[in-house]
């Protein structure tokens, strides 16, 4: 296995008075891609969440090891300066800071330095052009008035500027058209080969997957992961659903 970059041991997530995860647990290595996927309502998008430090999703048992730290001991800020990343199903609007503005400022957090700005826009316009994104979105309040394809690309986009240890990547396919889901996938395959980073990708299509190499596939269902396997797993899902796994 690569090198250990994340460790989740025993995992238990409440929101409000509910517990939704009950007690994960789940490895990943430096450039691994992990595929997670379950029914509705499994616990999915709750673990991304909490992994990222939203104070909705309260942590009542359990250790995490992020990049040889206590993960769970580090504000939402640190965490993102190690290096974890979460696209977000719906990514919320920011009027009042443009897309490049707000793209700098994280780069700038978290390097500690100032982002020289025509190196920055160099670097921008190269990863707008993978995304086949109009340049004239950089200068657009952040989401305002994108199309959910557009609120997809831009989050992508941040994920190659900022170039994170480990990006959570939820359900970033979802609601998309094949030709946004095409070049999504693009900038998910340009990070996975130039950065090296490790992914986990929270889906119900795995059209985004086409293009990757997985290492291992998780079924979570009613809070726990029942099931790891390989790539093989996602095609077997695809054929037969996850009714197997609910018994």
């Amino acid at each position: 296995m690569a090198e250990e970059i994340l460790k989740i041991e025993d995992l238990a997530v409440n929101v409000g008075e509910i517990e939704i995860l009950h007690g994960v647990n789940l490895t990943v290595g430096r450039g691994e891609t992990h595929v997670l996927m379950g029914p509705n309502g499994a616990g999915k998008t709750t673990l991304g969440y909490a992994l990222m430090g939203n104070p909705k999703y309260e942590i009542t048992r359990g250790k995490v090891t992020f990049m040889g730290q206590d993960l769970l001991e580090m504000s939402v800020e640190e965490r993102a300066k190690t290096g974890l990343f979460l696209s977000f199903q719906t990514p919320i609007e920011v009027p009042g800071i443009s897309l490049s503005n707000f793209v700098r400022n994280a780069l700038d957090r978290k390097t500690g330095e100032k982002t020289r700005l025509w190196k920055f826009r160099k670097e921008l316009e190269k990863e707008l052009a993978v995304l086949d994104m109009d340049p004239a979105y950089a200068d657009r309040d952040l989401n305002v008035g994108f199309s959910g394809g557009e609120k997809k690309k831009a989050e992508i986009l941040q994920m190659l500027m900022l170039k994170p240890e480990l990006c959570i990547l939820d359900e970033t396919d979802s609601g998309l058209d094949i030709d946004a889901v095409r070049t999504v996938s693009k900038g998910v395959q340009e990070y996975h080969e130039t950065v090296g980073g490790a992914m986990i990708i929270i889906t119900h299509s795995t059209k985004i997957l086409e293009a990757l190499h997985v290492d291992y596939t998780h079924v979570l269902v009613d809070g726990k992961i029942v099931k790891t396997g390989d790539r093989s797993l996602v095609d077997e899902i695809n054929e037969n659903g996850f009714e197997k796994y609910l018994k």
